[in-house]
């Protein structure tokens, strides 16, 4: 209880926090990648920083393969997110998003043979087989989602992630899908209005315990450990992205207010939020927010870099302003 109590009220503090940021974009579009790639780095999914930003701005797939995952990854984060507007948290959803992250028309698993083996290949865990029978307990799933028998939520959610994981209902991508539902049960539950939460540094920070706390449910019907360390990693990384929120909004008015005298024919306020929406800007990306044509646009851009607000960075064809002092705080 005493856990579930600080756990919510740091969790508290970043949703109120979160919402002060005049442009969600910059949360959802920046933070939000971080997620996406711890959480594929727990599977062994790896990109690098540079390589998944500048990709994200370059937007035309020219990447590797384990970067346009994690890009994925962050796709279904958002079509979830969007998607509670409308409809709850179902098997229909699941599959959904776990379509996004693998770009495949899969479905509720109905192959045999499953087994989860650790890093000396011993199966640790055999997950329940047959489509009816998985689907049966996604359903059972479902209700204890949407129950409402007065649990704690951030309690619910640390259930509900063990039990989706231990259905394994995918021949794939079951891990990030199940941590994706974390970020959609709290919003669900009203406990964060974006889905702006780094769960997934905590578990990779923690990656044995994590896997630990999951057997030891199964093998020993051992609650308590793995509640504990759900609550702890709320704690953690709510305390941590709120403090991260922080320096960038400081950072923002820092930036704001020196262009603001230093580059008075330029500045706007929707101008700050664009290069502060992705540390990769581009001239596109002032002329899709309708702040210039291409030419201006430019000018806009060389003039911050003239300040040292921007670094230009020319790759292939394409000129990049790069928020140096963002990016470093997006991947600190």
């Amino acid at each position: 209880m005493k856990e579930a109590i600080e756990a919510n009220r740091v969790l508290a503090n970043l949703r109120g926090l979160a919402a002060q940021i005049p442009n969600q974009g910059v949360l959802i579009n920046s933070i939000v990648l971080q997620e996406a790639r711890l959480s594929s780095e727990i599977e062994n999914i790896v990109t690098t920083n540079d390589e998944l930003y500048r990709a994200d701005a370059h937007g035309d797939g020219q990447t590797d393969a384990h970067t346009k995952e994690v890009l994925r990854y962050r796709e279904a984060l958002k079509f979830g997110f969007e998607a509670l507007k409308d409809r709850p948290l179902t098997t229909n959803l699941f599959v959904d998003m776990v379509r996004i992250i693998k770009q495949q028309d899969i479905g509720v698993r109905r192959t045999t043979g499953t087994a989860l083996k650790d890093a000396a290949g011993e199966v640790v865990y055999t997950p329940p087989v047959g489509e009816a029978l998985l689907r049966d307990k996604l359903g059972n799933l479902e209700q204890f989602i949407h129950a409402n028998d007065g649990l704690d939520p951030l309690v619910k959610m640390a259930v509900m992630h063990y039990q989706f994981e231990a259905i394994h209902p995918f021949d794939d991508g079951n891990g990030r899908t199940g941590r994706i539902l974390n970020l959609l049960f709290l919003v669900q539950a009203g406990l964060l209005d974006i889905p702006v939460l780094f769960l997934s540094r905590y578990i990779m920070a923690n990656k044995p315990d994590y896997y630990a706390g999951l057997r030891g449910v199964t093998e020993q019907q051992a609650w308590e450990p793995w509640l504990l360390y759900m609550l702890r990693g709320v704690t953690s990384t709510a305390q941590q992205t709120f403090d991260q929120v922080t320096r960038i909004r400081t950072l923002m008015e820092e930036v704001r207010a020196r262009v603001q005298r230093e580059a008075p024919g330029i500045y706007s306020k929707d101008l700050i939020e664009v290069i502060f929406r992705h540390p990769y800007t581009k001239i596109q990306f002032l002329v899709d927010a309708g702040l210039a044509k291409r030419q201006t646009a430019s000018t806009y851009l060389q003039t911050l870099a003239s300040l040292g607000v921007l670094s230009p960075r020319k790759m292939g064809r394409e000129m990049y302003y790069i928020n140096e002092a963002l990016f470093a705080e997006l991947v600190r």
